[in-house]
């Protein structure tokens, strides 16, 4: 196929098929069902980005960089109601984002993350974290306290 843009690839896969019946109605059928699921993938990030911008916490939680409409939304529909976290520090415990601890008789082992709770929300804050520790330009003080911590300086 080469290099195509999603623009473009439409029109190169009907310009690679031409002339070939089989072929042609086949990507015919795939590009058709392609188009219906990229319109409604439009219409749902539509609807989500309304969501996002008539809901306050979300608009606060887009001000750290790296959090988009996407990681705040999963994010705050994982916590639903505060209330029944007494302490943020808790917060990382109920996504698994806290060390494993093993711990037996003269050993005491700190291992990788648990990884309970909602993997959807896990997965949306380490790809937060790592936007903003890779791709912001833009300085900030959680930023230079992630990299601090990153370097083991905390």
């Amino acid at each position: 196929m080469g290099v195509v843009t999603r623009k473009g690839f439409e029109a190169r896969v009907r310009e690679l098929s031409a002339g070939q019946a089989m072929l042609e109605r086949i990507t015919n059928a795939m590009l058709d069902a392609r188009a219906a699921l990229w319109r409604e993938f439009e219409q749902l990030h539509r609807e989500m980005l309304r969501i996002v911008r008539d809901d306050e916490i979300c608009r606060r939680l887009m001000s750290i960089p790296g959090v988009g409409p996407l990681v705040a939304v999963t994010f705050k529909s994982a916590i639903d109601n505060p209330g029944r976290i007494v302490k943020s520090k808790s917060v990382g415990a109920l996504f698994g984002l806290v060390p494993k601890k093993y711990q037996s008789g003269e050993r005491d082992f700190s291992g990788s993350i648990t990884r309970t709770g909602d993997e959807s929300v896990r997965t949306a804050l380490y790809e937060a974290a790592n936007v903003m520790l890779t791709r912001t330009t833009r300085f900030s003080s959680l930023k230079r306290w992630a990299l601090e911590w990153r370097s083991g300086a905390v």
